[in-house]
């Protein structure tokens, strides 16, 4: 080989060391976003199947009373006023 072609194989590498070093980091990412996607996805089709084999029958309502909300408090209180005032 010649002095030219050792300097543009030399050229040629560290240009594709260059091009390595710019996208490795994307790829990294994207593989660790798609592992991510991966796990989300096994977790809520697992969860499905236990609310599945739960199935509805199992399902049971809260034994103890509701209370309403302050909101309902406040919305009755305010209705109250307005019979009472007309």
């Amino acid at each position: 080989m010649t002095g030219n072609q050792i300097e543009a194989l030399v050229g040629m590498l560290a240009t594709f060391g260059l091009l390595v070093l710019m996208v490795l980091p994307s790829v990294i990412g994207i593989v660790r976003d798609r592992r991510i996607d991966r796990r989300i996805r096994e977790a809520q089709e697992k969860r499905s199947q236990e609310e599945r084999s739960r199935g509805k029958e199992t399902q049971k309502s809260s034994s103890r009373s509701t209370v309403p909300s302050t909101a309902t408090w406040y919305a009755e209180g305010r209705r109250s006023k307005k019979l009472v005032n007309s």
